[in-house]
């Protein structure tokens, strides 16, 4: 899942930013308000966490201007103003979600996923054959043991997931996957779709590769 994480705070942003990127997300960064606007202008996130003090442009204007456009993705606010106007005014713009700090990371990753969880529509529990996964806890299981799945792992299968039976493209695949400042190739979404399927065998669940389309998580047949 890619996120954008909205905040002028370095300290803050390296200590949230390097946290979900330790939980397989791919999390991009930026500290300006008008930059963030630009950047929703043009790319696609699953979720967005915005401060709301930002130098250049006020977040709740990116907010306002993120609504006008149409754009549905959730947004969680993440700030220091903790007034009820400011809380009351971000949720009626289109806010999902509202975490005042000092948060705790536990509580702030909580509230991403169940974000992600109602956006995607997805139940909490998806079954696959013998495989079982947990949006909740985000564990990956074959009847009851957990598969050992790398941050990067996870992140290939939750894309796949959230699109049950459907092809992902492979640029897909990698922005969902990688912040937009990693040096890496989108060969290596490869890689990580191989050794997923090999972690899947047995399982019941199954990643086809669909020429010219991508790749679409499924049952195994036969």
């Amino acid at each position: 899942m890619r996120l954008l994480l909205v905040e002028d705070h370095p300290d803050i942003a390296e200590w949230v930013g390097k946290a979900l990127s330790q939980s397989g997300y791919a999390v991009d960064h930026l500290e300006r308000g008008d930059h963030a606007d630009q950047a929703l202008a043009t790319e696609a996130y699953d979720l967005v966490i915005l401060d709301l003090s930002l130098p250049k442009m006020d977040g709740l204007e990116v907010l306002r201007r993120l609504r006008d456009r149409g754009a549905t993705v959730p947004v969680l606010i993440l700030t220091a103003r903790g007034a009820t106007e400011d809380r009351v005014r971000g949720l009626n713009l289109g806010a999902d979600d509202y975490l005042s700090k000092p948060f705790e990371l536990s509580e702030l990753e909580a509230r991403i996923k169940a974000l992600l969880r109602r956006s995607s529509g997805q139940t909490p529990t998806l079954r696959i054959g013998r495989l079982e996964f947990d949006t909740n806890t985000r564990q990956v299981s074959v009847a009851g043991t957990a598969l050992a799945l790398t941050p990067r792992e996870l992140a290939v299968f939750e894309a796949l997931a959230a699109r049950l039976g459907k092809p992902v493209s492979r640029d897909t695949l990698f922005e969902k996957i990688f912040a937009f400042d990693a040096e890496v190739r989108a060969e290596a979404i490869e890689i990580y779709v191989h050794r997923l399927r090999k972690k899947l065998e047995g399982s019941g669940a199954n990643i086809s590769t669909l020429r010219g389309l991508g790749y679409a998580l499924g049952e195994t047949r036969g």
